[in-house]
Formats: structure tokens, sequence, C-alpha cells
């Protein structure tokens, strides 16, 4: 792939994945409206618990199946990669299967997973849909492979609307909370259905065939687990905090409903809002991976360095550009979104999240570009035991702000021992921390202006153009800062640095 598709494609795929997720946001407003915090609480909980047995199945081996295509078509052996394939949903379907007819049989004995047994229901609703959504899993990484990532995208997209459009469709109708969490479970398992169906159709038009995976079981198997112990363990423990976290709730003196109703504001609600920096993130990851795994292993240590040092700072000047946006308007936009103030006091209250998270999913992804994979398994799970114990300790004396402080210090001890990483790993060393400190500052002047201007433009104005000419008060206020204190000369000094490398590089 040529430089320039290669950013083409990149663009593309990352305006589908916004457009992706601004529908899912688009989707958890329309429930937040219609099931209540409640029903969502429901509904999020069994989804957590389903995620464990989806990415059990379908986590590892799709990056293997990418992997292994890539390698066998280098070496001229299509016939491997079919191989390849057919042994990937081999081996799926021999464990997604028998884990369905398992829990089906089980159906009225699986209540001990849950802290509120409505949402065993649900969960069964979902299992419907185990089976495909595995399946779908590894043509998905097939399309991985064979760098059709515009049917991947596209195949993404139509899954998520469909899932809205039915789910929108269903929960109007609903009788009371669970009925509405059943209705949502529905509608994921129909989408499910719709891209396994459409990913199977364009699976076999572009020639993919299954034949005899002979040979293919042992190298799959053996690239797929670590991948897939390092991404379950992560569901596991997600998957834990969604029992955990409403029982301790109900230790500090609160109801059943009340625990699912604050667990569905701040995961059905408000964290769905502090992670939106995710997607922009994500794409830089997508873009960032291959170059660094080039520089690194073809020992060019002033381009690592750089990529480096361009990746961290345009990932904190992000997270920096939200943090005064998300502390000057959560309030009223969980307000005006969500009908729930509570959602907003909390995107209010933590947006200082952002800062720990943003760095902990570049750091992360960089270091699996280096080869590093155990190590951030390892960092991850020192991250997440800090989370636990506050899960464990903090909400019966602050209720659900007990999670908020876990998943900062969760955040917060990863970026930590990732960044400590990156310097180990590199030969010159990234230079960064001046830049955040400036960057850090220009927040409080921003965010002043905005708690000044907003408050007199909602007397005069409709509470959303308040907020939108505010936002641009603070825009404005942002620009002439960085112009100020030169940090919008990264950008010119990353290209001469680029320019200058690859210069040297020629003369070697």
């Amino acid at each position: 792939m040529s430089k320039n598709t290669f950013v083409k494609t990149a663009a593309l795929v990352t305006a589908l994945s916004v457009c992706e997720r601004g529908l899912g946001f688009l989707y958890r407003i329309i429930l937040s409206r219609t099931v209540g915090s409640e029903g969502l609480g429901i509904y999020q909980l069994a989804l957590s618990v389903f995620a464990v047995l989806v990415t059990a199945t379908s986590s590892g081996i799709p990056i293997t199946v990418s992997r292994l295509i890539s390698k066998y078509r280098a070496g001229k052996n299509p016939r491997a990669e079919k191989q390849t394939v057919t042994a990937a949903v081999c081996l799926t379907l021999a464990f997604a299967v028998p884990v369905f007819l398992v829990l089906w049989l089980l159906n009225d004995r699986l209540d001990f997973l849950f802290s509120d047994e409505r949402c065993t229901q649900v969960f069964l609703i979902l299992l419907y849909g185990f089976v495909f959504t595995s399946v779908y899993a590894v043509v998905r990484g097939s399309f991985w492979g064979n760098k059709q990532f515009l049917a991947y995208s596209v195949i993404e997209f139509i899954e998520e609307s469909v899932m809205i459009a039915v789910g929108s469709a269903l929960v109007v109708h609903m009788t009371d909370v669970l009925d509405g969490a059943r209705r949502a479970a529905f509608a994921v398992v129909i989408s499910y259905i719709v891209s396994f169906a459409i990913s199977m159709i364009y699976f076999f038009v572009k020639g993919g065939k299954f034949v005899n995976p002979q040979g293919q079981f042992k190298p799959l198997l053996s690239s797929a687990m670590p991948i897939t112990a390092m991404r379950t363990s992560t569901s596991l423990i997600n998957s834990l905090i969604s029992v955990l976290l409403p029982a301790r709730l109900i230790l500090g003196g609160m109801s059943s409903a009340e625990a699912m109703s604050e667990y569905g504001i701040v995961l059905g609600m408000a964290m769905p809002v502090l992670f939106m920096p995710s997607t922009i993130i994500g794409s830089i990851a997508l873009v960032l991976t291959p170059e660094l795994s080039d520089s690194f292993y073809l020992g060019q240590h002033e381009r690592l360095k750089t990529n480096i040092e361009k990746s961290l700072k345009i990932t904190m000047l992000i997270a920096c550009t939200l943090v005064p946006f998300f502390f000057v308007f959560g309030a009223d936009a969980g307000m005006l979104l969500f009908t729930s103030a509570q959602s907003g006091e909390i995107i209010r209250n933590c947006c200082l999240m952002l800062l720990p998270m943003a760095m902990s999913m570049i750091t992360t992804s960089m270091l699996n570009s280096l080869g590093c994979e155990r190590h951030t398994l390892v960092n991850f799970l020192f991250g997440a035991a800090a989370m636990l114990a506050c899960v464990w300790f903090l909400p019966p004396y602050i209720g659900i702000y007990g999670l908020c402080v876990g998943q900062f210090l969760d955040h917060l001890v990863c970026c930590m021992l990732n960044l400590r990483l990156l310097h180990k790993k590199c030969v010159r060393k990234p230079v960064y921390l001046g830049f955040f400190l400036k960057t850090a500052a220009i927040t409080l002047p921003e965010a002043g202006l905005g708690l000044l201007v907003y408050p007199l433009l909602q007397q005069v104005m409709h509470p959303w153009l308040a907020i939108a000419v505010a936002a641009l008060a603070m825009l404005a206020a942002q620009a002439l800062l960085l112009r100020v204190t030169g940090i919008y000369r990264l950008f010119i000094k990353t290209k001469t640095a680029k320019n200058l490398s690859a210069k040297g590089l020629q003369s070697v």
C-alpha cells in the first residue's frame, strides 16, 4: 500500500469510525430517555458479562488471522491463507457452540453471575447472537489481512445502524425497565446476525473459501492465546466490577434499584462522554503503529524518538483541549443529553480523568508496536488492581465516585509505568515534559473564560446556542494561547525533523 493510499484509507476508516461512535452515542441518549438509568444499568451489566465470552472467542484469533494471512501472502501461499481462515472458524465454533449450549441448558442457574437477577434474562437474549458474532470476528480478521479495511468499516457501520434502528423501534413500546432492557438486547442480536450475513456474502464474493485446515491449528493457537489472555483479563475485570460495584453500593445503604440506577448513570451516560477522545486517539494509534515498528526494528532511533514525541504531544493537546469544555459545560450537558443532573455532575467532576486515560491509551499502543505486549499486560494489571481496591473500599463512603476514583488511578498507574518503559526501550529518549506542563497550564485561563462567559450567555440565549457561542470563545482563546506560548510550533518542528531524518537516511 502506497503512502497516499494508506493515508486516504486511514482517513476514511477514521471518518466511518467517528460516525459509528456518534451513532452509538446517540443511541445511549435514546436508551437513557426511554429505559431510564435503571434499565440502562441492567442492560449494561448483562452486556459486560456477555462481553467476556465474546472477548474470549474473538479477540486474539482475528488479529492472528490477519497476521498469518499477511505472512502467507508474502510467501505466495494462497492455500495456506484459506487454511488459516478455515482453522480459525473451526476453532471458534469448537468453543462458541458448546459454551452456548451449556449456558442455555443452565439458564435457570446463572443468577450468581449478576448482582441483580433481572440481568440474567437480558444475558440469555444476548446469548443468541454469540455464535454469529464469534464467526464474524474471524471473517473480520481475514478482511484486515487482505487490507479490505473499507469493507470492514462499512459492515461495522451497518451493524451499529441496524442495532440503533431496531432498538429505537422496540424500546418505545416497552412495558417496564426490564422489558426495555430485553428489547435493547434483541436489537443487539439482530445486528449481529446482519453483520454476520453481510460479511459471509462479501467473503465468498471476493473469492474466499473453506479448505482442509490441516497444519494451521497449532500456529494459530500459539499466536492467538497470549493476545486473548490479555484482552479477556480486561473483560473479566470489567465484568467483576459490574457485579462488585452494585453490591458495594447496596452495602453503603442503597436499594438494589438505586444501585442499578447509579451504575447505569456512570457506565451508560457519563463514561461514554468522557471516553469520546478514544476514537481520535485510536485513529492516531492506527496510523502510528507501523511507523513505530519500522523505526524500532530498523534501528532508526531519531525517527522513533520524533514519532513518539509527536504522538504524545498531540494526544496531550487533544486531552487538554477537551478538559475545559467538559468542566464548563459538563453539568448542563448531562441534563440536555440524558435529562440526568447526576450524569452531568460526574462528567464535570471527573473530566481530569481524560489526561491519564488518553496517555495510557496511546502509550499502550506504542509499546505493543515495539513488541512489549507482555509488559503492557503487567502494567494494565497493576492499574486494574488499584481500580479494584477503590471499587471495594470506597463506594460505601463516596458512592459511585468510588469507581471514578478507581478508573483515574487505573489510567494514571498504567500511564506512568508505560512512560517509564518507553524511556527504557528508546535509545534516543523522547522529550515532552515541558510541553505537557505548558499545555496543561493554558487550560486554566481557557476554563476561567468559559466560566465567566457561559453564565452570561445562558441568560439571553437557548442552552445549546449558549454552549456553542461560549465554546467558540474558548477555542479562540486557546488558539491565542497556543500562539503566545509557541506550542503551535510543534507541527512545524515535527515536519522539519521528519525532512531532516529522511535526508539523513538518503545520505546513508
